[in-house]
């Protein structure tokens, strides 16, 4: 009995030496496989999810992705693309993304609506005002004609803009409203109208059928568009927002030193170009990210007021971020 059961300890404490070296060879992978990650999941790269529109502002962000540049200075961008400002608006307010591409007028209606929302950036947006009518040259001979744009929005604020530099009111024009930009385009083709404010890629289907560019915000020296992020999230993550800045002047660089060919089929995809008008786009002139000009948020909210969308008195510098660039 006495061997019997000296024998079943001998067994039992080697297979508990057994189990114990399994253990700590189990342990030692794990650790090595931590380490090969970059560590635990709290070492893991930040995410920063931002909404953004097909638009000729979002390239930055997305070759900054598609080039790892996120990643190289410590951020993983998670761009979510989406097909109306209105959707990126739903999934805003939900709390699926962190920052938005948005514009001054946007800005003012958050804030009215108590969203503590801050600038951190402009982006490099465009809208054109296109004709197809031969009797319009300029844009004063817009007066007693029909333009189509998507009221109390910054197509509705840039058509403002520009018609004041000519000598003009909104009360001198007859205003269409449309939010549909696809339709807004063919009603001009089908001289529904006599003008229209558009993005790319839209200008450049246009011109391709013929429409004529009257100005743009680049002629008329408005800028509107802007990069947005809630307070919360810039207290959250004020290293990430900067990371991304960082990433987005190296896209801007890598675009100032490659041929358009290296990237345009990217650019195509993302905006919705359509191939055929391959040959026919044209890149803006992308330069590093730098912040709001305060005399464009006074702009934009004097604007706000007088259609009524604003009634909060909010200064500029309330809702200009300096996460990334001092006001």
């Amino acid at each position: 009995m006495k061997i019997k059961t000296t024998r079943r300890m001998m067994m039992l404490l080697a297979l508990a030496l057994i189990i114990s070296i399994v253990g700590v060879a189990c342990n030692s992978k794990t650790d090595n496989a931590n380490a090969g990650n970059g560590g635990s999941k709290a070492s893991e790269t930040p995410e920063l999810s931002l909404g953004l529109l097909p638009s000729i502002d979002a390239i930055p962000f997305i070759i900054a992705h598609e080039q790892g540049f996120d990643q190289k200075h410590g951020v993983n961008l998670n761009i979510q693309t989406f097909k109306s400002a209105k959707d990126r608006d739903v999934a805003f307010q939900a709390g699926k993304i962190d920052g938005l591409s948005a514009d001054l007028v946007a800005i003012s209606i958050y804030n009215e609506a108590g969203l503590d929302v801050k600038i951190t950036s402009t982006t490099f947006g465009e809208f054109d005002l296109l004709t197809g009518n031969n009797g319009i040259q300029e844009v004063k001979d817009l007066k007693g004609k029909t333009v189509i744009l998507s009221k109390n929005t910054s197509t509705q604020y840039t058509v403002a803009m520009m018609l004041k530099q000519a000598g003009l009111t909104e009360k001198d024009i007859n205003i269409t409203e449309v939010p549909q930009i696809p339709t807004r385009l063919e009603l001009l083709k089908n001289n529904k109208a006599d003008a229209a404010i558009l993005p790319e890629p839209f200008v450049t289907m246009g011109k391709a059928s013929d429409l004529r560019v009257l100005s743009s915000t680049k002629q008329a020296q408005v800028n509107p568009f802007v990069l947005a992020f809630p307070q919360s999230v810039i207290d959250a993550k004020p290293e990430a927002i900067r990371a991304m800045y960082r990433a987005y002047d190296d896209a801007v660089e890598y675009m100032q030193s490659h041929d358009q060919k290296d990237y345009i089929d990217l650019v195509i995809k993302e905006v919705g170009y359509p191939e055929t008008l391959k040959d026919q786009i044209e890149v803006p002139a992308y330069i590093p990210a730098n912040q709001v000009d305060v005399k464009e948020v006074e702009s934009a909210f004097a604007w706000a007021r007088e259609q009524g969308l604003l009634t909060k008195d909010i200064t500029p510098e309330e809702v200009i971020s300096d996460v990334q660039f001092k006001k």
